[in-house]
C-alpha cells in the first residue's frame, strides 16, 4: 500500500541528535532543572506542612499533603525514566544491528500495549511490513512511542491508528497515522523537542516520547517528520536508509 511519494527535499535531515550542539543542550539541562525543581519544590512544601500539622495535632489536611508529594514522586520517577530512554537512545551503536521482521516487531510492542489499548478502546492495524536492518529493542520503543502519543493527543472517538512502509530508493518509508485531533503547523516541528508538550502541563509524562523518536532515527541514519491537518488527525513518517528488504 502506497504511503507516499519520495521523501521531501525541504524535510529537515533529522539526522543529527537534538544535543549535538552547545545551546540545545544547555535548553534541554535548563528544562530538566525547571521539572525536578518544580516538584522538588512541592515535595518539600508538602512535607514542611505535614510535619507542622502533625505536631500541632491537625490531620485534616494531612491526605491532600500526601497527595500532592505522591504525585509528584511519581512524576520524578517518570521524569527519571524518560531521561534513561533518551541517554540509551542516544547510545546506539551500529554494531548492534540485526535484520528482523518489523510486523514481528509491531505484533510484540501491539501485545505489550495491550492493556492500556482496551483503556482507550483502541485499535492498531498494519499491512505488510518488511524487514530491516536495526537495534530492535529502540525501533520497538520507536513505535510504542508513536502509539503511546496517539493514545495521549486522541479525540473523543476511539483511537484508530495504522502502521504502513513503503519501500523508497536506499531504503524504507514508514507511517504511523492516527485519527486524533491533529497538530497545527506551528507545531509540527517542535514536537520533536525535548520536554515539548502539545497541551502544556495537562499532558502525561515528561514531555520526551518524541524526542526520543528523534534520537532513535537519527541514530539509524533516517529522517523523522509529521504531517497533520488539525481535526483529521497526524502521520508520522520516518526513514530507515538499507536496501530496501520484503
Amino acid at each position: 500500500m502506497a504511503i507516499g511519494g519520495p521523501v521531501p527535499e525541504d524535510k529537515p535531515a533529522h539526522r543529527k541528535s537534538r544535543l549535538a550542539t552547545g545551546p540545545e543542550t544547555s535548553e534541554f539541562l535548563l528544562h530538566l532543572s525547571h521539572d525536578l525543581r518544580a516538584s522538588l519544590r512541592a515535595i518539600r512544601v508538602n512535607a514542611e506542612m505535614l510535619v507542622r500539622e502533625l505536631k500541632s495535632g491537625e490531620t485534616a489536611n494531612c491526605g491532600p499533603h500526601l497527595n500532592v508529594i505522591v504525585s509528584d514522586t511519581e512524576r520524578i520517577e517518570s521524569l527519571a525514566n524518560g531521561l534513561a530512554n533518551y541517554a540509551i537512545a542516544c547510545q546506539i551503536a551500529e554494531d548492534s544491528f540485526v535484520i528482523i521482521s518489523v510486523e514481528t516487531l509491531v505484533r510484540k510492542v501491539v501485545a505489550r500495549l495491550a492493556q492500556e489499548l482496551r483503556d482507550n478502546s483502541a485499535v492498531v492495524t498494519y499491512g505488510a511490513l518488511p524487514r530491516i536492518r536495526c537495534e530492535p529493542d529502540r525501533i520497538g520503543h520507536l513505535f510504542e512511542n508513536l502509539i503511546r502519543n496517539a493514545l495521549v493527543h486522541r479525540h473523543s472517538a476511539a483511537p484508530r491508528i495504522h502502521i504502513a512502509a513503503e519501500g523508497q530508493g536506499d531504503g524504507w518509508l514508514f507511517s504511523v497515522h492516527d485519527n486524533g485531533p491533529g497538530i497545527e503547523s506551528g507545531y509540527l516541528e517542535r514536537v520533536f523537542e525535548p520536554f515539548e508538550r502539545l497541551r502544556g502541563q495537562q499532558a502525561a509524562g515528561p514531555g520526551l516520547g518524541l524526542a526520543i523518536c528523534w534520537e532513535i532515527v537519527a541514530r539509524h541514519g533516517g529522517r523523522i517528520w509529521a504531517e497533520s491537518e488539525p481535526g483529521h488527525g497526524a502521520t508520522f513518517f520516518f526513514t530507515v536508509p538499507g536496501e530496501p528488504r520484503a
